[in-house]
């Protein structure tokens, strides 16, 4: 690989830490126990940036800054040709979720839930369930980057997750890209039904 191959690899590399990065939006204190996890929050598609702007302000003008501390809507960078010419794209890697690292108690839970725009937590109506911390950091260092291959899904067919927030859900195939590369599903989450879109490679087929 040449020097200028290896400065670009870098260089999208930088972009898309960057551009995966948590907000953090407070700190826990000193001398305190609290059960810190990361959750993941379903939003509005197309809400995810003002439902984070939205409670990082209500954290702050709350004082909630040592329960709920970091917020994150996670991106990959993807290179596109546009007029003959190639530039990466910050694209979302699950559209319509966020995640925040947060203690769960009867406030924070209904701080978040009340936040416009945000439809509730993956988990039961009650009872947000967190991500393992393993899934979690994985999702934080970048290693959910869409893979390039192909499907045999077809409508009607019942998948499993395998990577991101929903990791072990089963969900039913509603639509399949004319590239067998993407596929629109059904997933059940806190007693309701949502659409998400996977990449083939985050899911297999259950036979």
């Amino acid at each position: 690989m040449s020097d200028t191959e290896d400065k670009k690899n870098k260089t999208v590399q930088d972009a898309e830490a960057s551009v995966n990065a948590p907000t953090e939006i407070g700190k826990p204190k000193e001398g305190t126990d609290k059960d810190i996890r990361w959750y993941v929050i379903h939003t509005y598609s197309g809400y995810e940036n003002k439902v984070k702007e939205t409670l990082t302000r209500k954290v702050h003008s709350m004082g909630m800054d040592d329960t709920i501390l970091q917020i994150m809507l996670p991106m990959h960078n993807e290179e596109e040709v546009k007029d003959g010419e190639k530039r990466v794209v910050a694209r979302k890697v699950f559209p319509g979720y966020l995640l925040i690292q947060m203690e769960v108690n009867d406030h924070s839970w209904y701080v978040v839930r009340n936040t416009p725009g945000v439809t509730g937590f993956v988990g039961t109506t009650t009872k947000p369930i967190p991500l393992s911390d393993e899934e979690a950091e994985r999702i934080i260092a970048g290693d959910n980057k869409k893979v390039s291959v192909t499907t045999e899904a077809k409508v009607g067919d019942k998948i499993r997750i395998t990577q991101g927030p929903f990791a072990e859900h089963s969900a039913v195939v509603l639509e399949v890209s004319d590239d067998k590369k993407l596929v629109i599903a059904d997933i059940s989450t806190f007693g309701n039904t949502t659409k998400i879109e996977l990449e083939a490679g985050f899911f297999e087929l259950l036979r």
